[in-house]
């Protein structure tokens, strides 16, 4: 167990040097109405100079710095990790198969979700229903069927386990679908339809509270306490105003065949604005232009940032996505021309934020591409390529105090979407095989040196 290497703040008047280079580069996402919130996380800086970091490897420590920006607290790690090494994702249990007994078979995984035994439950978008197992992987029930009466989905999304519960977001039938899995009595709790469906999932804090994902077409939460009372209406946080992601999108429209159609592309590579709920009952949001996460607390924001080596974007790999892109916009437009930003050199820090449900925080990074051959390759067809670009996928991860631990490398098949179930000690994702078979698979998380 060890205690992060701290570098204190500058005198006063390089704080307000800082904050005033902060402000104009990186201006504040602009904040929500006022919610009810969970407990107040502890004071970083306090935290990190006098407790001991959980699951060290590393004798040194991290090197940290941290500053107070107004009502920001900002957690930097200069260099090292708590783990001292990347970790990895070792697989334990795997639920599906290609061919087999029919509750073992999944269409299209839309969510899973874990309670407290480790019991997991599948989502099944495809089949309109919910299917249960336990910590071994063995089938336990199916929850619901496809239809609009009671028990029944439409279009279900999101999943999450509550108080012994299994609760569905449903935005075609306008409901939270619920399963006593005690009784196996179903309820529901009712709200406005939406025209619009998000693969948003349905979150929940700590206390028990959900967020129900209301596209029209801007996206708001309707947050619903434990019983199902509607306690308020909110919104993410919105993007910096200085960053235009219309900077980076195009679009077109023509005929193809005897239809008129528009399509749209983004520029590879360019950065974005990522948001989530974090367990704690606040946003967690950053723009990828810089390694720099904000979570909201109570009265402040936590900023976690992190010293970031940029990747660089191949040569080969930026002539593919540019490639691609123009031959469909010119499937309907034949005239059409590259318009947008042109594909950066380099890829932003990360492509996406999670939190776990110990409230550790899981960041998607964007790697550099490896050429894999491709055993298709067709030597006589000018359109089929030797090998393939793919990015390994990397996750950061920290504390919700801003210690970062380490990295994880999940092995060939992780799934990213949906959205993985990340604990402490295991992490529970999608797996698809070759043949494009999907496995929930458990995996544990083994930490370098063990």
């Amino acid at each position: 167990m060890t205690t992060p290497t701290i570098r204190h703040s500058p005198p006063p008047r390089f704080r307000r040097a800082a904050a005033d280079l902060a402000r104009r580069k990186w201006p504040a996402a602009t904040r929500t109405a006022p919610i009810p919130r969970g407990c107040m996380l502890a004071v970083v800086s306090l935290l990190l100079a006098c407790g001991p970091i959980a699951d060290s490897r590393d004798a040194a420590g991290p090197i940290v710095e941290t500053e107070t920006i107004g009502d920001t607290t900002v957690v930097r790690t200069v260099s090292g990790s708590v783990w001292s090494g990347d970790a990895r994702l070792v697989p334990e249990t795997s639920v599906g198969e290609l061919d087999g007994p029919e509750e073992y078979l999944f269409g299209s995984v839309r969510a899973i979700a874990v309670d407290d035994d480790r019991n997991v439950y599948v989502l099944d978008g495809q089949a309109r229903h919910v299917r249960a197992y336990d910590s071994d992987g063995t089938y336990l029930r199916t929850l619901g069927r496809d239809g609009e009466g009671p028990g029944e989905f439409k279009v279900p999304i999101g999943l999450a386990i509550s108080n012994g519960r299994v609760l569905v977001r449903d935005p075609a039938n306008g409901r939270v679908q619920l399963f006593v899995l005690e009784t196996g009595e179903n309820e529901e709790w009712r709200y406005l339809p939406s025209d619009y469906f998000m693969n948003t999932p349905l979150f929940q804090d700590d206390q028990g509270r959900i967020y129900v994902d209301i596209s029209d077409p801007e996206v708001h939460f309707i947050l619903m306490d434990s019983d199902g009372t509607q306690i308020d209406t909110i919104r993410p946080p919105e993007a910096p105003a200085d960053f235009d992601d219309d900077e980076y999108s195009m679009s077109t429209e023509g005929e193809s065949g005897d239809q008129w159609m528009s399509v749209g592309a983004t520029v590879p590579f360019s950065p974005d604005w990522y948001w989530t709920v974090h367990p704690s009952g606040h946003f967690m949001s950053a723009l990828s232009t810089a390694y720099r996460i904000n979570l909201e607390q109570e009265g402040g924001v936590l900023r976690i940032e992190r010293n970031h080596t940029p990747v660089a974007v191949l040569d080969e790999e930026r002539d593919r996505h540019e490639r691609r892109i123009v031959n469909r916009m010119r499937q309907v437009d034949a005239g059409w021309d590259w318009d947008g930003a042109p594909i950066p050199d380099h890829k932003p820090p990360f492509r996406g934020l999670r939190a776990g449900s110990d409230g550790r925080i899981w960041v998607r990074l964007w790697t550099e591409a490896q050429q894999v051959p491709n055993e298709e390759h067709d030597p006589a067809n000018p359109e089929s390529v030797a090998f393939t670009l793919v990015e390994p996928l990397r996750y950061d991860v920290f504390e919700a105090d801003g210690t970062y631990l380490g990295a994880v490398v999940p092995p060939e098949g992780f799934g990213p979407s949906p959205p993985p179930v990340f604990g402490r000690s295991f992490v529970w994702a999608v797996e698809r095989d070759e043949l494009g078979v999907e496995r929930v698979v458990r995996y544990r998380i083994v930490l370098p040196g063990s």
